[in-house]
């Protein structure tokens, strides 16, 4: 017999034999709190989806030992698997959007795991339901039965993953990135309600991040992982106070720091007025049509090589205003790039203007063609808006992708064959080889670690005090935006609630809504 829950000995892992997980010890104790943290690819997810064989078997050799109470589970049968998993061992998806049927309800999905588990049906499985859905903190339970994963919020999926995920009552939850894709209040209801549900329940609980500062508010032990290894291994606050090893150090100083540079004043470069973007939602005839007013009555101006950093939940309108602001979406007010009126161009008017006026998205892989090259992608826009010939604008990608750190000799590769950090450079490049006057940066370091996080911030400042560029820089994440935004409006249901010089903001903020986002983003 063990003391231990979890006991991985001497664990490989490899992929059409390239190994990614070098010969690791870990062990989980009952009832305790344990974060796997590293930044993407460090083996982290492999690690955790081998403890029950969620690897697909075609591709992957597994050797050493995993054991669950003293039972090996490497070369275990799939009956024996299948009494484990959703049981005794269950697991949390990093995207519930992905991890939900989007043809099946709540209570459907919920309803599964209970009938295969517990033998559950009708109306005791219903009743089960609707105690989870409780448990975890969904309002008005009974209403969200029937509710579809489309028809709820990103923090609502999540706490309908871990109802499903708690519904056997398991030993071992494994929570692999449950934050990730969350806004900064909600990331931090559901790490509050995993540490409340993990203490209230006595079972253990290993949860994977890339984010340590994170991790920090749950956990009782930290393991560190880099390149397939674990580098370092101590209780939570023996780490955070006394790292030993200098990996662990940097993941601890990776939170993007500082805080942008002050700016004599400069022209008005965009003033906006009185937005509106209202969706209809419904009426006509004999009722009264109804709006969800996306974006209602904003105004705004920015200087000439300042940035303003928007900030608020996801739902608050930033994205819809920033792209209204680019004349993406229709919408109603005044628009002005210095002086010039923009709502009323048509499209063939407006495009003379679209290369002053660009863009980077959040994900760097949806917003890049699979099927062109770096060179293609970063030179498409040049063969609309310029009259350079073809050498003219290989040599322009050439210096462009020097300007952001990456190698001209990559530029025949594809997507694909650069990491999450690499390709948001290309995206940024492919903005900043029109040498616009603005660029949207809506939520460009969101989906990457803290420590690329940190690299994307440097260069789009370094970019700025060369080429005096002006940033819209949407975002949920303070942290950044305090390293980046000179001035700062805080939005929530389409309207401005605060605004003001990111450092007043931050220092003492007046609205209960922003103190919210800062306590959420800094509170230990």
């Amino acid at each position: 017999m063990t003391d231990n829950l979890i006991e991985l000995r001497n664990l490989k892992v490899a992929f059409n034999g390239c190994q990614v997980v070098h010969g690791i010890d870990l062990d989980i104790r009952p009832g305790e709190c344990l974060a796997l943290v590293g930044e993407s690819g460090s083996g982290k997810s492999v690690t955790a989806h081998s403890i029950l064989q969620l690897l697909e078997p075609s591709i992957t050799r597994t050797e050493g030992s995993i054991r669950y109470a003293g039972e090996e589970l490497l070369g275990a049968s799939q009956h024996r698997l299948r009494q484990l998993r959703g049981n005794r061992i269950a697991m949390i998806f990093q995207e519930p959007m992905n991890s939900l049927n989007p043809l099946h309800t709540v209570e459907r999905q919920l309803g599964e795991t209970l009938a295969l588990h517990k033998g559950l049906a009708g109306a005791a499985a219903r009743k089960r339901i609707v105690e989870l859905l409780e448990l975890v903190g969904i309002e008005q339970p009974q209403n969200r039965l029937k509710a579809y994963p489309h028809q709820l919020s990103g923090g609502q999926r999540q706490r309908v993953m871990i109802a499903m995920a708690l519904a056997c009552e398991p030993q071992l939850l494994i929570a692999d990135e449950p934050t990730t894709a969350l806004d900064v209040t909600v990331q931090r209801k559901i790490l509050l309600l995993l540490k409340e549900l993990q203490q209230r329940l006595g079972m253990a609980l290993l949860i994977i991040s890339h984010d340590l500062n994170l991790v920090r508010r749950i956990a009782q032990r930290v393991a560190v992982m880099r390149g397939g290894e674990i580098v370092e291994q101590a209780a939570c606050e023996q780490l955070f106070s006394a790292p030993q090893h200098p990996y662990s150090v940097e993941l601890l100083n990776a939170e993007p720091g500082g805080t942008a540079l002050c700016r004599d004043e400069a022209e008005t470069l965009l003033a906006v007025s009185d937005l509106k973007v209202w969706f209809p939602l419904g009426g006509g005839w004999l009722r009264p049509r109804s709006y969800l007013k996306a974006v209602n009555g904003i105004g705004l101006n920015l200087q000439r090589g300042k940035t303003l950093g928007i900030v608020g939940e996801s739902g608050s309108g930033k994205s819809t205003l920033g792209q209204a602001i680019l004349r993406l979406i229709d919408a109603q007010g005044s628009i002005r790039i210095q002086g010039q009126a923009l709502e009323t161009l048509s499209g063939k008017a407006l495009r003379p203007l679209r290369k002053r006026l660009q863009v980077v998205f959040q994900d760097p892989f949806g917003s890049l063609s699979p099927r062109l090259s770096v060179a293609q992608i970063i030179a498409e826009g040049l063969q609309v808006h310029s009259d350079l010939n073809a050498r003219q604008r290989e040599q322009a990608v050439i210096e462009v992708l020097r300007e952001v750190g990456l190698d001209p000799a990559t530029r025949h590769r594809y997507p694909h064959e650069f990491s999450g950090g690499q390709r948001q450079r290309i995206a940024i490049a492919r903005a900043l080889v029109l040498k616009p006057d603005l660029i949207l940066l809506d939520e460009p370091t969101s989906a990457l670690d803290r420590t690329v996080q940190k690299q994307i911030v440097a260069l789009l400042r370094r970019l700025q005090e060369e080429h005096g560029l002006t940033y819209l820089f949407i975002s949920h994440d303070l942290a950044v935006v305090r390293a980046l935004a000179h001035d700062l409006i805080v939005m929530k249901d389409g309207e401005v609630l605060e605004r003001g010089a990111t450092a007043e903001l931050f220092t003492s903020a007046r609205h209960p809504y922003t103190r919210e986002l800062l306590a959420a983003s800094f509170s230990q």
